[in-house]
C-alpha cells in the first residue's frame, strides 16, 4: 500500500469544479466566531461540492489570513455571500423552495439517522455559534431541525465536526444512496 500523490488524486481545478453538478445544499453560518472553523468549513464544503455558503452576523470573511489558514484555497471554489441580517438570507431561500434546517438540539428535532433527505429537494443547513448555537431568531423561522445523536459525556460537537458529519450524511444520502 502507498499513498497517492496530490497529482494523482484526480481533482479538477476551481474553473471546473465552478460548472460542475453541484450538492443542492447551501450552508449558512449563523455568527460563526473562529476564523479557523470558518475556514475549515469552506474546505469542507468544497469536498463535498456544495452550492453555496451565507455568512451572517459576526461571521468573518475572506479574505482573511486566518480563514485562509484551513480553508486553503476553497474561499476561491466556494460561492458565497455575507449578509449581516440571517432573517433576510433565510426567507430569500424560503422563497426559492429551499428547506432550510437548523443543526441543533432542540425539542422536536430529528435525530440525523432518521431524517432522509429528497433528491427533488433543495436544502440550506444552517450551523451556530460555537457557545450559543443557532440563534433564535433563525430558529423562528426554520422548517425543521436535526441533531446529531451523541452518546458521550460532552454536550455538543465542535461545529466543524458536525459541519462534516451532516455534510457527509446528505451526501452520502442524496448521491450515493446510503
Amino acid at each position: 500500500m502507498r499513498k497517492l500523490k496530490t497529482e494523482e488524486l484526480g481533482r479538477v481545478g476551481i474553473d471546473d469544479f465552478k460548472k460542475q453538478d453541484k450538492l443542492p445544499i447551501t450552508v449558512i453560518l449563523d455568527n460563526v466566531r473562529s476564523m479557523h472553523n470558518i475556514g475549515s468549513i469552506f474546505r469542507t464544503s468544497d469536498g463535498f461540492a456544495i452550492e453555496k455558503i451565507y455568512l451572517c452576523g459576526i461571521t468573518a470573511q475572506p479574505p482573511h489570513r486566518e480563514i485562509e489558514k484551513t480553508a486553503l484555497g476553497a474561499t476561491q471554489s466556494i460561492e458565497w455571500v455575507y449578509s449581516a441580517d440571517i432573517s433576510e438570507i433565510i426567507l430569500e431561500l424560503k422563497a426559492a423552495q429551499y428547506t432550510v434546517i437548523a443543526i441543533e438540539q432542540a425539542h422536536n428535532s430529528l435525530m440525523l439517522n432518521d431524517f432522509q433527505p429528497k433528491t427533488s429537494e433543495k436544502y440550506a443547513l444552517i450551523f451556530g455559534n460555537e457557545v450559543n448555537g443557532v440563534s433564535d431568531e433563525a430558529m423562528k423561522l426554520i422548517d425543521t431541525c436535526i441533531e446529531i445523536p451523541q452518546f458521550g459525556t460532552k454536550h455538543s460537537f465542535n461545529i466543524v465536526v458536525s459541519a462534516g458529519i451532516v455534510l457527509w450524511d446528505f451526501f452520502a444520502k442524496l448521491k450515493l444512496r446510503l
